[in-house]
């Protein structure tokens, strides 16, 4: 058990010296410097204890031991007085602590006034024996006294004088008194009395009682607590049943009970309106206010209806369509003298592009579109976005498919067509039959008594390209076309594309209002500010009204041909609105792969079967993206899924490459190339990567890759019987079948089907195939074998064995 630190002062108190004289006595035999609580060691006890016997050494004991016994009686006597006078002057203090109490009452006995005195005479005397420059051990006196009215300790001696008839009970009092004050127990009392009072006036006020309260009672507290204040609810256009119970603060029970009364048959999750809302609202007690939400898109985008006085004629916006190869872009080449169709790969339109001609003044925006069969979804934008269609039909070929597609997506979008036969320069041109077949499609020609005008024109030689333009005035004319050049733009993106040095770059087609440099766009899930703005030339304009279309950059990324574009009046609002349609579009996503239901549900469970042909199609412009994508997914068929999992603008790059890495995919590239490290890195993780020039390609090289994933067709090539003749049982390998070939043969990697009295009981593979001792690869006709089956080992004699072999073949 370790010993209890010694400390300096306590040495000192012992020794009945000051702390000083101690810390002298180490300072001078030790080096390190000491302070009163300091914890000593036991050679620097010793070292103390050694130098104090040295200073107070004692000549002769007999002197020593007679001074101290009278020294010990006379510290008896003093602590016999002392013990009668210390209980008045001790309560003489408490009575100047506390201030509280009164003066002791004159009821004290006449021995004790007589004592006092006594007291008083010989107090003077026992303070006066200790002088300050005696002994040290006289100065312990005043402790000890100071001690007797602490609890014993040390083993000191008291001796209570027993003899005398008048005890001080004030003594024990007081000390009764400091163990536990009365003023204490009243305060506690009295605080527990006022915590009861309060909680209890507390119930009181709030109706709480002893009584636990009944259902029916707390139902009448909460509806008097009710019937006190009106509730007043803010109820949006729709709500559900649920909702409208939180709002109204009660149970879904009890609107569903009170939409009974009126007739409305409701579930919990089931939306009604807001008037029958406010019907129910009302009957519970409620006040209604009709909730208005202001979206995003009304605080940023001006939507509203222009009046008459503030539109303006604007110019017509012309689409041209027709079949492949149909002479659309020739024609356009030739009213605005611009070669543009030998620029295209193949002589084939690959997206859309947008034009603007003047014509004695009066302007017309011409939009082109691709006639090939790939490209419905650009058509139908074409159409969309525009006012007249110009049908272009070939005076030698006559109604094509994409004729008519394009004739359904005019109709559609209700515009106006106007044909125009081309290559009459060209033999066999045949415009009556041209004629005769629009008939059949609803376009009746003028000179046969329709509405639909019909221009023979030559785009090789320039004949009624005029006549054709005066058509399009015309029926511009006819239409009044007007718009508000005043106001904020708004109009459709036409086409969207990547540029390696200006980023995404848009081709739009302002239809109303004025679209200025620096104006903030929301273009479908792309936002920004108009860095640069260019028309068809490439010269840069400041601003752009009705009609125009133009090439702007500074969209965080490209949009997607035929999103509406609105410009925003707050830019950070217009972030917070695009990441909002992002977010919707990823739920719409994720809602398509993951909801099922009971009527999708086998299917789903069909199509864990289905392969899945992964394509990443990178294209130079968005249309085109869609394009492929739309008829390469056309190709899946009942065992090849063909799925897009991705599609972008611009040239392929590393993360295009290690998305088809991760998810086994092949890149198609559509006149775009891959960058130096896409190209290594595809070549390191054997990544395939096609590019195409021209669709046509594209489908037909899909189409053969997809040939060779087709599921692979079996049939079962029969090589021979085997009789059972015998049944050996091995300890090492089970049961063996002692077998005889009947006819034809039997291998080693043949399957085995036992038959027992022309009945089938399994289909097994061969496990072992000897013959005599040695393992043989196949046993022809007229010999004997042994036979084990991997899994079946109920064999018994009799039992035929049918060899045979699954043969893959194609159709």
């Amino acid at each position: 058990m370790p010993r209890e630190k010694y400390r300096v002062h306590e040495v000192a108190k012992d020794f009945g010296i000051n702390s000083k004289k101690i810390l002298e006595i180490l300072e001078k035999y030790t080096d390190e410097p000491r302070k009163h609580m300091t914890a000593l060691e036991d050679k620097e006890l010793d070292l103390i204890f050694e130098t104090i016997t040295q200073e107070n050494q004692v000549q002769n004991f007999d002197a020593f031991f007679a001074a101290s016994e009278a020294q010990k009686k006379a510290k008896e006597e003093a602590a016999e007085v002392k013990e009668e006078p210390k209980a008045p002057e001790v309560k003489a203090e408490a009575k100047a602590e506390k201030k509280a109490e009164k003066k002791p009452e004159a009821k004290k006995d006449a021995p004790k006034a007589e004592k006092k005195p006594e007291a008083k005479k010989e107090a003077p005397k026992a303070e006066k024996k200790p002088a300050p420059q005696e002994a040290p051990k006289k100065k312990e006196e005043p402790k000890k006294q100071e001690k007797a009215l602490q609890p014993r300790t040390k083993g000191e001696t008291r001796r209570v004088d027993t003899r005398s008839s008048n005890v001080d009970l004030e003594k024990y009092n007081e000390r009764y008194e400091e163990i536990a004050p009365a003023n204490r127990m009243n305060d506690n009392a009295s605080n527990k009395q006022k915590l009861k009072q309060k909680s209890q006036q507390y119930n009181k006020k709030k109706g709480f009682s002893k009584k636990r309260e009944t259902e029916q009672e707390r139902m009448e507290r909460i509806k008097a607590e009710r019937a006190k204040k009106t509730l007043t609810v803010k109820i949006p256009e729709e709500i559900t049943v649920g909702d409208l119970a939180n709002l109204l603060r009660r149970t879904a029970a009890e609107v569903i009970k009170e939409m009974f009364k009126l007739g409305v048959m409701a579930s919990v999750n089931q939306t009604i309106d807001f008037d029958t809302a406010e019907i129910v609202a009302t009957e519970l007690g409620a006040k209604v206010e009709k909730e208005v939400v202001v979206s995003i898109e009304e605080r940023i985008i001006d939507d509203h209806e222009d009046t008459e006085e503030d539109l303006l004629p604007r110019d017509p916006v012309v689409v041209v369509m027709g079949h492949v190869d149909h002479g659309k872009t020739s024609i356009l080449d030739a009213i605005r003298n611009a070669s543009v169709a030998s620029g295209e790969a193949g002589g084939i339109t690959q997206h859309i592009g947008a034009y603007r001609v003047d014509l004695d003044g009066q302007k017309i925006t011409f939009l082109d579109t691709p006639g090939h069969a790939a490209f419905t979804s650009m058509r139908a934008r074409g159409a969309m976005a525009t006012d007249i269609a110009v049908l272009v039909v070939a005076a030698d070929d006559g109604i094509m498919p994409q004729t008519i597609e394009a004739i359904n997506h005019a109709k559609a979008a209700e515009v106006q067509i106007i044909v125009a036969v081309n290559k009459m320069d060209k033999e066999g041109a045949n415009p009556e039959r041209v004629k005769q077949q629009l008939t059949e499609y609803g376009l009746v020609p003028e000179e046969w008594g329709g509405d639909t005008i019909c221009v023979p024109v030559s785009a090789k030689t320039q004949m009624g390209i005029d006549s054709l333009l005066e058509s399009i005035l015309l029926v511009a004319e006819m239409a009044e076309l007007k718009a508000n050049p005043n106001r904020a733009a708004k109009g459709v993106v036409i086409e969207a594309r990547l540029d390696k040095g200006r980023g995404p770059v848009a081709t739009i087609l302002v239809q109303n209002g004025t679209l200025r440099s620096g104006d903030i766009i929301v273009a479908g899930q792309s936002v920004g500010r108009v860095r640069v703005m260019s028309n068809e030339r490439g010269q840069k304009i400041k601003e752009a009204g009705p009609s125009v279309p133009v090439e702007i950059t500074g969209l965080d990324t490209t949009p997607n041909a035929g999103d509406t574009f609105d410009v925003a009046s707050d830019e950070k609002l217009a972030r917070e609105l695009v990441e909002k349609k992002k977010h919707e579009a990823k739920e719409e996503q994720f809602k398509a792969f993951q909801k099922v239901t009971l009527d999708n549900l086998f299917s789903s469970l069909q199509e864990g079967q289905i392969k899945d042909l992964n394509i990443i199609v990178k294209a130079d412009v968005q249309g085109s993206v869609e394009a492929v994508k739309q008829n390469l997914e056309k190709l899946s068929n009942e065992e090849v899924k063909v799925r897009v999992i991705h599609g972008g603008v611009g040239a392929i790059n590393e993360s295009d490459v290690q998305l088809a890495g991760v998810s086994n995919a092949i890149i198609v590239g559509f006149n775009v190339r891959p960058d130096t490290n896409a190209q290594s890195l595809a070549e390191r993780d054997k990544v395939e990567m096609r590019m195409y020039r021209v669709i046509y390609d594209c489908i037909e090289e899909i189409e053969a890759a997809m040939k060779g994933m087709l599921a692979p067709k079996f049939r079962e090539v029969a090589l021979g019987r085997i009789e059972v003749r015998t049944v050996m049982n091995l300890s090492s390998a089970g049961k063996i079948a002692g077998s005889y070939v009947l006819e034809g043969k039997v291998t080693r990697n043949a399957q085995i089907r036992v038959v027992r009295d022309g009945i089938v009981i399994t289909e097994d593979s061969i496990s072992s195939l000897r013959r005599f001792k040695d393992d043989v690869k196949e046993v022809a006709s007229g010999f004997e074998c042994g036979i084990g089956l991997e899994k079946f080992n109920d064999i018994k004699e009799g039992d035929i064995f049918e060899a045979f072999m699954m043969e893959e073949y194609r159709d």
